[in-house]
Parts: C-alpha cells; structure tokens; sequence
C-alpha cells in the first residue's frame, strides 16, 4: 500500500492525531439538489428499411412540402428512408423528386414501372444528380472589385430541358399511367 491510501498520525503540539489521506476524506462541496445520472440509451441501431408497402410502382399521395396533395409514382427507394418520385411532370405537374418516405400515404394503386429503363434511374438516384455545382470562392483583386455584383445563380430545372434523359423516362412512364 502506498502512503497516499493510508492515514498519517501527525503531531500537533504535544499531542498526536490520526489525518485521513485524500481519498478518505469527506467531500468539501455538495450539489444542492440531486442531479439524475443519465441513464444509458437501450435502443439498437438498426439498418433502415422500407415499409412493405413503398414498392416501385406504388401511388403514393405526398403530405408535406410544394407538392402535399399530389399523387406520385414510387420509382426507387433509397437509402436512410428516401424515396425517389415522379408525378409524371405531364400530368400533375410534379417532378423527379426525393421525398422522405414519413411523410408519404401509400395507396393500394400501382402502375407498371417496367417501361422504364433500370439502369436511368440508377443514375438519376445518385446524389450527384441533385445537387448543383459549388461555386469556387473568390479572393483577392477580382473578389473584391466584384462585391456589388449579383452572383449568377444557376437554377437547376430538370424536367422542362426537353433534351434531358429523365424527360424520356418521364413520356414512357406517362405511356403505362
């Protein structure tokens, strides 16, 4: 056992007295009131899957953002509960969109997805083809010189390029509603 454990007599005048090392020792401050101690979270981390319901096909009715209301078409589901849909855009107006799959209504309906090429909507449900090219921060002499201009802002409009490849996908899929 080392010194620090034990407890020391010291002398004091003519007398001695026992000192208690550290770790003996009562604590010299006390919380007023009793704080919980937290408690250790008891829930598995599971790998989400979709509701038997949300196969490709399936008419889903959205009920939340620009589109709640609308009937959709379920073309894929990704990963982390999101679902990719199209209106089709020719006849509701609703476009190639990834929605999360709480805020959908399944119905019992569905529409026959096979006209559609697979391998077109495994490029389009890459993140990439959602998201818009970042601009390059600029410094110095130009970024400067450049501070009352309006910076050009590319909208990203995917269904009204008629050149576009989900354009083609989006007329076979209308062919089978």
């Amino acid at each position: 056992m080392s010194a620090k454990t034990e407890s020391t007599t010291k002398k004091f005048g003519s007398s001695t007295r026992v000192v208690p090392a550290p770790s003996q020792k009562a604590q010299k401050w006390y919380n007023a009131d009793d704080e919980p101690e937290a408690k250790k979270v008891r829930k598995a981390v599971r790998p989400w899957a979709p509701r038997q319901t949300l196969q490709p096909g399936t008419i889903l009715i959205l009920l939340a953002g620009r589109f709640r209301g609308k009937r959709v078409v379920l073309l894929k589901t990704l990963d982390q509960g999101v679902l990719l849909v199209t209106g089709p855009f020719k006849i509701n107006g609703v476009p190639l969109r990834r929605v999360n799959s709480r805020y959908v209504i399944a119905t019992s309906q569905k529409v026959d997805v096979s006209g559609v090429e697979s391998k077109k909507i495994e490029e389009i449900s890459a993140p990439k083809y959602f998201t818009a090219d970042k601009a390059k921060k600029q410094t110095g002499e130009d970024a400067f010189f450049k501070q009352g201009e309006k910076p050009q802002v590319r909208l990203y409009i995917l269904w009204k390029d008629p050149d576009s490849d989900w354009t083609q996908e989006d007329g076979r899929l209308t062919a089978n509603v």
